[in-house]
């Protein structure tokens, strides 16, 4: 294994009972290792699966270093630490349903080589079937909110569009290259965001302490997202809005969060209405979707459900 000082990226994958697209990223991760012509370390923090996660990992020929928790724990801890334990100059944060494309490792360790006031470059992402996803978008501020309460958020709000390397705001961390001195600075992520606007913080205080971010076309990921699943997705449902609230009363405060969210609901209203007329659409996950949004603190998101899985899993220690 390379020392600490030859290392130049270190691949962090945080994955969570997903075995099967674990092992495709990590395929794919071997691929980059190969073609890269620096030296690199990959590294897989298990949160705490029981599918055999973490034994598929440990035989994998790509993987330097497996951390495997024994409690589940949220998105930004896990990043964070991925951060503090890597040792190259950058790092990779990867979710286990994200699949490097050829050539994205080089395209975006070039984008931020070259752009020393950069701390983050995010891939493309494209959907299992090659259409593209949004993917990099301006701050959430209440201007974005009217942009999308009138159906211009696709013209004003996302960011990824274009064939050049561009600055954005921020970039979705499922395929994101970082650097780690600039997330030093910043103390990494805050853990108070268990899931969701995790990246969004993280980019918007980078941003206040004079970094910015880069979306760069050239690197291609396939966005498997696995946590999208279910007619309406209660749980994870509750668990955006409640970080999206967080994360307008932390930057701008509680009378531009409610107003926030108000704009934000109002579309959601609006499509829960088509959606009693128009055929394969939900108008309950609209309707959720508002009111998660109108009052974020009520239901149970990503974070009781995490807390129930501890709980079961320290139950049978406690009965021996």
């Amino acid at each position: 294994m390379p020392s600490v000082s030859e290392i130049e990226l270190s691949f962090c994958v945080v994955n969570t009972a997903q075995r099967d697209l674990l092992l495709r990223g990590l395929d794919a991760i071997a691929r980059q290792r190969r073609a890269c012509g620096f030296a690199t370390e990959v590294i897989v923090l298990d949160n705490c699966s029981r599918d055999g996660s973490v034994e598929a990992c440990e035989a994998h020929p790509a993987v330097d270093r497996v951390i495997a928790l024994t409690r589940r724990e949220g998105k930004a801890c896990n990043d964070s630490r991925l951060l503090r334990e890597a040792r190259g100059t950058y790092a990779m944060l990867l979710n286990e349903d994200a699949e490097l494309m050829p050539g994205a490792t080089l395209a975006l360790h070039q984008a931020l080589a070259q752009d020393p006031g950069a701390a983050c470059a995010g891939a493309a992402l494209r959907r299992p079937d090659g259409s593209p996803q949004p993917c990099a978008w301006r701050f959430p501020t209440v201007w974005t909110a009217l942009a999308g309460a009138l159906f211009l958020h696709r013209r004003l709000t996302v960011q990824s569009s274009g064939q050049r390397t561009r600055r954005v705001d921020w970039c979705q961390s499922s395929a994101l290259l970082v650097r780690r001195a600039a997330a030093a600075q910043v103390d990494f992520l805050d853990p108070d965001f268990f899931v969701y606007s995790d990246e969004v913080d993280f980019a918007k205080r980078l941003h206040d302490a004079g970094w910015h971010s880069l979306y760069v076309p050239a690197a291609v990921a396939v966005h498997h997202e696995q946590l999208s699943t279910g007619a309406v997705p209660e749980r994870r449902i509750v668990e955006f809005s409640r970080n999206r609230d967080l994360y307008m009363r932390k930057h701008h405060g509680a009378v531009r969060a409610r107003v926030f969210a108000w704009l934000t609901a109002l579309p959601y209203a609006l499509r829960a209405a088509a959606a009693l007329v128009l055929p394969g659409h939900s108008p309950r996950r609209y309707m959720r979707h508002v009111t998660a949004t109108l009052w974020p603190r009520r239901g149970e998101g990503l974070r009781e459900a995490a807390e129930a899985y501890n709980r079961a899993l320290a139950e049978p220690a406690a009965a021996e």
